[in-house]
């Protein structure tokens, strides 16, 4: 194709200098000075300029406006659906960006284009801020959405049995009621980065009718320009290497337990935390069982293997130790493994009808059982490897007020150590810290914002916090705030464990607030110290007539801990407690708690 001067708003000189260059361009090198062009006026002509509400390709309308829902309980999902709203906004979209729990859903059947970014909470259930929206698609009232195109981000752990199940049920409901996918879900393990940035792209050509390709060079070429000059950022991709200030264990001499409270230093990281977030850590897998895999398997320590999709080598062991996940088997795991496998008794495990006895193998194994059980000695280390999947980072609940200990972050982390099949076991995170991390170490941390378990914004809101064990982090956190805040409202505090002598973490500490103020109630269970086993669910029955007033009151309730079993009991707690003090059948007390859990006065970080 040649380029006339009439055809063009170029001058003659312009026109013959893209008529010499344009045909010596390749395919490649077109696509990405589109997109270069592209970039170059979003970053000159930026959406203040304005934009019109739809555009034109190939003479069919597009509409520019798209709506994106979250639902989150950790934070990953509102955050990649942040980031998603800024590369929309970056390509001229208009977007509203809102929790599923605040989307007015007699808007629903107005939007034309619809992304929705949620992952799945506990097994197989909807996050907190999800549930409303969940139901309601669900119900009856949901309405038709022939006019509608969507696409869903799903983001999951596959050593979960109904892995992204929230997403896939979004999925397909969606199609029912009548919509169009853009693009294919997407549905993300532990390690979701690269996969959600794929699905961002794949997002952006649709709606633009362009190419990926197109997009990403684009989105390149903008976020160059935009954070050139800026200082390092530290993130989940980019950890910060962080001083161990103090290593201490809280539980008396006789526990059978060890909790290991933890200071690290921030300084010089310019990463900073409210009260309910979490700090992201990148363990080392224990030595000796990276030992035992690696002689189990004949393999030799030092033999270089690749650890990411850039070619980058490391000798096995320090591969083993630091990038691959060896603790946790998972359905596609073991499927990736039978294919390496001569035999037929991985078949056998993976068998259709099989699922319950497949179930019980995953829960108390780890990579080196399968390697034995199932006979997989002599497949090549780089061939192995390439089937694990990246060691993910534990999140742990921060325990400390940046207000009360400027550039420090504290936790408190209990250590895993038990015998499973005959062998010791050990959580690969917690371990680490108890066994192996000294004073004066580093270790690679990141912060996780967790919008959905935050103090309310006014002081005088009365606060019940209820987190048993090392649940009780994120409280100590909360008090540490309001005491530097000058907060004024109520406080009540439930805490368990097994016994008061050994087990009362940070004691002095609630005395202390206690004696002050800060803390207004404390009713603690330690479960092993009487003849019949109390829990903080049975000492809030006890003091249901108050606690039914402090929530009259408009008292916010907060639970921290296990998700499998407390939450659950305290749920049914404060069921019982509406019940039997507010007069409320049981499907009205649900309500009520659901009403409360939408006005964000009844938050969970369960786990």
């Amino acid at each position: 194709m040649v380029l006339k001067v009439t055809d063009s708003p170029f001058s003659q000189e312009q026109v013959e200098l893209l008529n010499r260059l344009l045909p010596t361009l390749s395919e490649v090198q077109k696509v990405w000075l589109s997109g270069y062009l592209a970039a170059l006026h979003k970053v000159e002509a930026p959406m203040s300029a304005g934009f019109p509400a739809t555009s034109a390709t190939n003479g069919q309308v597009i509409s520019k406006e798209v709506t994106v829902l979250f639902g989150s309980q950790s934070g990953n999902s509102q955050k990649l659906a942040k980031v998603l709203t800024g590369k929309l906004q970056e390509h001229g979209f208009h977007v509203t960006l809102s929790s599923m729990s605040d989307f007015k859903t007699n808007a629903l059947k107005k939007v034309e284009n619809l992304l929705v970014v949620v992952s799945t909470h506990g097994d197989g259930e909807p996050p907190d801020n999800a549930i409303s929206f969940h139901e309601f698609l669900h119900s009856k009232r949901a309405p038709k959405l022939e006019g509608l195109r969507f696409s869903v981000l799903a983001l999951g752990d596959t050593s979960y049995e109904l892995f992204c199940q929230t997403g896939k049920e979004f999925d397909k409901r969606l199609e029912e009621l009548g919509g169009k996918r853009l693009t294919p879900r997407v549905d993300c393990d532990v390690d979701y980065d690269e996969q959600a940035s794929e699905w961002m792209n794949q997002v952006l050509a649709s709606l633009s009718e362009t190419t990926a390709t197109q997009v990403a060079a684009a989105s390149a070429i903008v976020s160059g320009a935009v954070g050139s000059g800026s200082q390092t950022e530290y993130s989940r991709s980019n950890p910060f290497q962080a001083v161990v200030l103090e290593n201490l264990n809280l539980n008396g001499r006789g526990s059978d337990k060890e909790t290991r409270h933890l200071e690290i230093s921030l300084e010089g990281s310019n990463l900073e935390y409210e009260p309910g977030d979490c700090l992201g850590i990148y363990p080392k897998n224990h030595p000796g069982l990276v030992r035992e895999l690696i002689d189990a398997m004949g393999w030799k320590p030092e033999e270089l293997v690749t650890i990411n999709k850039n070619g980058e080598e490391l000798p096995l062991e320090e591969a083993l130790s630091s990038h691959f996940e060896i603790t946790v088997l998972t359905k596609p795991l073991l499927e990736q493994a039978g294919k390496l496998s001569s035999g037929t008794g991985l078949q056998e495990l993976l068998a259709e009808g099989q699922e319950q006895k497949l179930r019980d193998y995953v829960r108390n194994r780890d990579l080196l059982d399968l390697v034995e059980d199932y006979d997989l000695k002599g497949v090549p280390a780089k061939e192995f490897v390439s089937i694990l999947r990246k060691l993910p980072p534990r999140l742990y609940s921060i325990s400390s007020s940046l207000k009360s200990y400027p550039d420090e972050v504290h936790l408190t982390i209990r250590n895993v150590h038990y015998q499973a099949n005959g062998r010791d076991r050990y959580g690969v995170c917690s371990s680490y810290i108890a066994d192996r991390l000294e004073t004066g170490d580093t270790l690679p941390v990141f912060v996780q914002h967790n919008p959905n378990f935050k103090l309310p914004a006014n002081p005088d809101i009365p606060l019940i916090m209820i987190g048993p064990g090392t649940g009780v982090a994120p409280f100590r956190a909360f008090l540490g705030e309001r005491e530097e805040l000058g907060a004024t409202g109520k406080t009540w505090l439930f805490f368990g464990d097994q016994h008061f002598s050994t087990d009362f973490l940070y004691q002095l500490e609630w005395q202390r607030w206690l004696k002050q103020g800060v803390l207004t109630h404390m009713d603690v269970a330690f479960s092993r110290d009487t003849s019949e086993k109390v829990y903080v669910q049975h000492r809030m029955l006890e003091k249901s007539k108050e606690l039914y007033q402090w929530l009259r009151d408009g008292a916010h309730v907060y639970v921290c801990g296990d998700e499998k079993k407390m939450a659950h009991d305290v749920h049914a707690a404060l069921v019982s407690i509406l019940q039997q003090e507010g007069g409320l059948d049981s499907e009205e007390a649900v309500a009520y708690l659901k009403r409360m859990q939408q006005e964000k006065r009844y938050q969970r970080d369960v786990y």
